[in-house]
């Protein structure tokens, strides 16, 4: 009975917005997570395009990535559901990025209730409220590697058996209950699967983005055998945008970019801080022992994150590339080469101290 009441919402406010030029000019986009990585990369694209925002922010969250951004501040929280209801009243489009991205995490339970149902019961709120697009930011995590190296695409289904660590398994479970919404209730929901984002404002920094401050300090001699697809954050904010436009409701697009080995990005974050290139390779047999230790201490401690993380060593034992082809044909997507989006994260961690190497300054002062 409730889905079906959130889908004659959604069809009453589509007609609504049709009709009235002067109400579609007052109506708002929501954006949740604009204070992070990606989010806040979005939330800057959006303003270039136009749109009358509003950010979901949490009370405790660094607001730095939305200085000189116009944009009106929600307070609230994904596990606090009538803080959602306050944040989509009067939007028309919700761009849903916020999530607890760590690969490793004491609580489980916890990132669940971020990832997972804080997504559901953002999504159901925003479809109460009428809110005729909604793009969610997904996670090519949810997608099963191929064993032949090859890039995988969104046709590579994966099961939760497949799923390596905490995060991977909340953004699996998110992703699997937002398509049930989409066909339940026929819920407005386009899918985006970034890949691995680089550039600025990675203020945590993330687990990838922590990796650059390392290897631009001087703090990576090692590497073990690996790959990524590298992709610049503002590229992946595009895409929403092009998701928005263009996407077919139901439907995934993964934004990525280059698929480039761990020892190709290390050596060019070193290369462009003016650092020694990594020079051993680690074999996989030997980090898992010392990821087991590290794990250890930090459970010890209490607080923060370890450097390496086991369920980090078995992600790594495949090589994790990607195609963008859909979103190139189908979007219009087209991202800039990996070494831009390297260069102007190492440049932005520089920029506000994370890198303090004095031979990175002939390149970024």
């Amino acid at each position: 009975m409730f889905l079906t009441l959130v889908k004659i919402n959604i069809e009453k406010n589509i007609e609504l917005k049709s009709g009235s030029q002067r109400n579609r000019k007052a109506m708002t986009t929501l954006v949740t997570g604009a204070t992070g990585f990606v989010g806040a990369a979005v939330l800057r694209c959006l303003a270039e395009a136009g749109h009358n925002l509003r950010a979901l922010v949490r009370p405790t969250s660094d607001r730095l990535n939305l200085t000189g951004v116009d944009c009106e501040i929600v307070t609230g929280d994904l596990t606090e559901p009538e803080s959602l209801k306050r944040a989509v009243r009067n939007c028309e489009a919700v761009f849903h990025v916020a999530a607890d991205y760590r690969i490793w995490v004491p609580d489980r339970e916890k990132m669940d209730r971020v990832n997972v149902q804080g997504t559901v019961d953002l999504i159901l709120a925003a479809a109460a409220a009428g809110v005729s697009r909604i793009v969610y930011t997904s996670s090519v995590a949810t997608l099963r590697l191929r064993e032949d190296g090859l890039p995988a695409d969104e046709a590579s289904l994966a099961e939760l058996s497949d799923m390596i660590g905490a995060y991977k398994r909340s953004k699996f479970l998110a992703e699997r209950a937002v398509k049930r919404l989409v066909a339940d209730a026929e819920i407005p929901v386009i899918i985006v699967q970034p890949t691995a984002p680089f550039g600025p404002g990675d203020i945590k920094p993330t687990p990838t983005g922590r990796l650059v401050v390392e290897a631009a300090s001087g703090r990576m001699p090692a590497y073990v055998n690996t790959g990524l697809n590298v992709v610049h954050v503002d590229d992946v904010a595009t895409g929403h945008l092009l998701a928005y436009a263009k996407g077919v409701v139901g439907e995934s697009y993964i934004l990525g970019g280059e698929n480039r080995t761990l020892h190709w990005i290390l050596e060019t974050v070193a290369e462009l801080a003016g650092q020694p290139s990594p020079r051993i390779r680690l074999p996989h047999w030997f980090v898992t022992p010392i990821a087991h230790i590290v794990e250890g201490i930090t459970r010890i401690r209490g607080s923060g994150e370890p450097m390496i993380t086991v369920d980090g060593v078995r992600m790594a034992r495949k090589l994790m590339y990607f195609s963008s082809e859909k979103a190139r044909s189908e979007l219009g997507y087209s991202p800039r080469p990996a070494l831009e989006a390297l260069r102007d994260e190492v440049a932005w961690f520089y920029k506000h101290g994370y890198v303090v190497a004095k031979r990175i300054k002939k390149r970024f002062a």
